[in-house]
């Protein structure tokens, strides 16, 4: 096994074993879909609402002390010969920047992490394994260095989300991490009738703007949890590529050069977490992107996979990774009824939630023909989502 394959695994086992709020995920798939279904299940409530906040870092892994986070690799239990290599790796690096045929002198460096390193977003995901949430009404999700704060407000109350949010300012100052609360966004999600005033949150007194929209994880997400915007800013990017699939197939290209350009420019767009929003969309944002794929269809010549299909087949497969992982926060959704020939359905009050990835996912491997081999049951010390666990139909 590779340092960095034994670096992933302790990880992983380490934040099950810790039973946080704190989930670690290897996709931006899981990430943005788990904070979607928390903010959903709770909105399902009545006088709820959802404030969801953006961090961001200012050059986080330049901010990386070596000898604090193999301090944590200790405490985590990693051995020491893997501590010390981590800390070697990490310190006395020479580094020079070469304009042309000119080069600058060297520096040693002796803080951070490499930019461009396989290792660097994992470093920073165990430096920050103890930054974790102290209510169970706040959950903390983190990419790399992405990190989101989902606030479930009940009742108006937002003294434990206020609280938390302060708490890591704290925490960041302690551990050397720059908050940028310029570039920090915040969006309050709120569909009760009765619309009030939200304060606005300040960090380090400063206040964090509020927006209608934002990017998450390269995913455009908006106050009303809609796709039109997603689906608008896909679809432009989109067309803008089909200019030059167009010039390939003046230039005569072959057709397979003009598919693989569509496949790795233009479908590689269309699809990015396509499992997340998909399913989701209105009829009027699904056939806005596939009528792109038509039209790379006429200019290429041979036929293309719809996005129906391609998503289709994307979320069984999501669906039984996740059902045969039992290390995923979010498998314990994925129950066998005592029959072993069915999945236990999720309940929802509204359509919103109805059509999220993981009811969908669970609808999606209950109408195959027959199930394939699944764990009959979800280890407790994976399940990190106690507030938000669904009921069995």
């Amino acid at each position: 096994m590779s340092k960095n394959s034994h670096l992933m695994f302790s990880l992983k086992f380490e934040i099950i074993l810790y039973r946080c709020f704190t989930f670690f995920f290897t996709s931006t798939d899981d990430a943005i879909s788990t904070a979607l279904h928390s903010a959903l299940t709770h909105l399902d409530k009545k006088d709820s609402y959802v404030r969801m906040l953006f961090i961001d870092f200012s050059s986080a892994f330049n901010t990386i002390i070596p000898q604090q986070l193999t301090q944590k690799l200790v405490q985590l239990g990693l051995n020491t010969s893997l501590c010390n290599w981590l800390l070697d790796f990490l310190t006395g690096r020479p580094q020079a920047v070469r304009v042309g045929s000119n080069t600058s002198s060297t520096i040693i460096l002796n803080t951070g992490a490499p930019q461009g390193c396989v290792l660097s977003p994992l470093l920073f995901t165990l430096l920050t394994h103890d930054c974790t949430p102290s209510h169970n009404s706040n959950l903390f999700i983190k990419f790399a260095d992405d990190t989101t704060v989902v606030g479930l407000i009940s009742k108006r109350d937002e003294a434990d989300y206020r609280s938390e949010v302060s708490r890591l300012a704290v925490w960041c100052r302690d551990n050397n991490l720059s908050l940028n609360v310029e570039k920090t966004k915040e969006i309050v999600v709120d569909f009760r009738r009765a619309h009030t005033q939200h304060a606005p949150l300040t960090i380090n007194g400063v206040s964090v703007e509020r927006v209608s929209s934002t990017k998450f994880l390269g995913v455009h997400i908006t106050e009303d949890l809609s796709w039109t915007n997603n689906t608008t800013a896909l679809a432009k990017k989109s067309q803008q590529r089909l200019y030059f699939l167009r010039k390939l197939r003046r230039a005569r290209a072959p057709a397979p050069i003009m598919y693989t350009f569509y496949r790795g420019t233009i479908k590689s767009i269309l699809t990015s977490c396509i499992t997340v929003w998909f399913g989701a969309c209105n009829a009027s944002c699904q056939k806005t992107l596939q009528r792109i794929v038509k039209a790379a269809e006429r200019i290429i010549g041979v036929p293309l996979p719809s996005l129906q299909d391609i998503y289709s087949t994307r979320l069984t497969k999501k669906a039984l990774c996740i059902a045969a992982d039992p290390s995923h926060p979010m498998q314990s959704f994925f129950s066998l009824l005592p029959s072993g020939r069915r999945l236990r359905s999720l309940q929802a009050r509204t359509s919103r939630l109805k059509d999220s990835f993981f009811h969908q996912a669970v609808r999606k491997l209950n109408s195959l023909p027959a199930l394939p081999p699944l764990p009959s049951y979800a280890p407790q010390t994976s399940c990190t989502v106690t507030p938000i666990r669904p009921s069995g139909s």
